[in-house]
């Protein structure tokens, strides 16, 4: 009976060692934040699609450019959008008189680009402070992805390196760079429904494996 109780107390110190140390694990791994999507999550937010489009006093007709962007807009806006494209021109401004006239042109470019005659409104701003370079402004409204500003740096970076978390800017830019390269926002939310089968290309497929046969492995 003396010699089992060394042997039990060994057991116990034994046991109580490697609870300390399971412990200690746990706390480390627990210091671990958050996913970095939960600190800068996408969100879906309206926001204005403008351009501006530069007009000089003595400009009498848009350029072969300006059109191509135009109609790069008017693509864009048929991509995002259903909703109407403002045509923005100067008022008190030195240019406001060519801007007028351009501005029907504007217009029939962008109804020539796909634009509905009922979704084009023409509207005025105030540019008396811009004096020769008030430009006519394109804007619609649409829903975009946004992760938020990135470069905030509210916690000392040492501190929480030694503590093996992540600093909170951390993904902020791999979350940014996401948000804007989606090309439709809505398929943060909820997929896609999948299109139907290429039949054609299905049977070609099939008949080019038969011709070839199975591998042989």
């Amino acid at each position: 009976m003396s010699k089992s109780l060394p042997m039990l107390a060994t057991l116990l110190l034994s046991a109580a060692m490697l609870s300390g140390c399971g412990n200690r694990v746990r706390s480390v791994t627990g210091s671990i934040p958050d996913d970095y999507r939960t600190r800068h999550p996408i969100i879906l937010t309206e926001t204005a699609q403008t351009m501006d489009i530069p007009i000089a006093t003595g400009d009498r007709e848009l350029t072969i450019a300006v059109r191509d962007n135009i109609r790069g807009f008017a693509a864009d806006h048929a991509a995002k959008s259903r909703g109407a494209v403002q045509v923005m021109l100067p008022l008190g401004s030195v240019n406001a008189a060519t801007a007028q006239r351009l501005g029907k042109e504007i217009r029939a470019t962008l109804i020539a680009a796909g634009v509905r005659r009922d979704q084009v409104i023409m509207t005025r701003y105030d540019a008396a402070g811009y004096g020769a370079s008030a430009p006519i402004r394109l804007a619609f409204f649409a829903i975009t992805a946004n992760a938020g500003p990135c470069g905030e740096w509210p916690e000392d970076l040492v501190v929480n390196t030694m503590e093996n978390r992540n600093y909170h800017n951390f993904g902020c830019a791999s979350q940014a760079n996401l948000a804007a390269q989606v090309a439709n926002p809505m398929d943060l939310v909820q997929p896609r429904g999948m299109t139907p089968i290429d039949a054609e290309q299905r049977n070609l497929v099939i008949q080019d494996y038969r011709d070839v046969g199975q591998p042989e492995f």
